[in-house]
């Protein structure tokens, strides 16, 4: 996938639990100036903040803490507007409270996480699944098959937040966002060219879009 240079400096953060070096990877493949933050400083700057993630929402909300982000995180996401994207567990720790390991997240968006019912469906999915977005926004997501690995999902308390939407034992949202808060349950950068273009898209936002 050949881009043009996408304006701006992008800090995907760099914590025990995540995967960063593979959204990196593909940021810069769709024109990004990336970089991986490994402290605070690293925000310092930013026109894009990227919060991956896989493993448990209890060891990402200790590796963020441990690490000194939450208070600059805080400041650039929720005071400067900084567009932001949470992936997988980065998804998950926006809201208020998951049920894995009773865990209580960053609550940024309202709403709690909770485990797909393993007597539906077998838990946890891994593959492909269809997301259809319910509402337009300048990211220009479309309708496709994205690559998960999770067994939690999101229920946003204000359903004006479910951004997209899929199937797995029950609907549930697959992709959320407030402002300039954006997230998703299935892993982007693993998505194909249609994860590229999405990321791309989210990349290619302004502050107050």
């Amino acid at each position: 996938m050949k881009c043009e240079k996408i304006p701006g400096k992008v800090a995907i953060i760099d914590y025990k639990a995540g995967n960063a070096p593979s959204v990196l990877h593909a940021a810069n493949k769709v024109g990004a100036n990336a970089i991986l933050a490994k402290t605070a400083n690293d925000f310092e700057d930013a026109t894009h903040i990227i919060l991956p993630g896989v493993g448990s929402a209890r060891a990402t909300m200790q590796s963020l803490a441990e690490m000194g982000f939450m208070a600059e995180l805080e400041n650039a996401v929720l005071h400067k507007k900084v567009p932001f994207l949470g992936i997988c567990i980065g998804m998950q720790v926006l809201f208020e409270h998951s049920e894995e390991s009773d865990t209580n997240c960053l609550g940024w968006l309202k709403g709690n996480v909770v485990k797909f019912d393993s007597k539906i469906e077998r838990v946890p999915q891994m593959g492909w699944n269809k997301v259809v977005f319910t509402k337009k926004t300048p990211v220009g997501a479309i309708d496709d098959y994205y690559y998960y690995v999770n067994s939690y999902y999101v229920k946003p308390a204000d359903i004006t937040d479910t951004w997209g939407i899929t199937e797995y034992g029950v609907t549930f949202t697959a992709a959320a966002c407030r402002g300039n808060i954006h997230a998703m349950q299935f892993h982007v950068e693993k998505s194909g060219e249609t994860g590229l273009k999405l990321l791309r898209g989210f990349l290619s936002l302004k502050a107050g879009e």
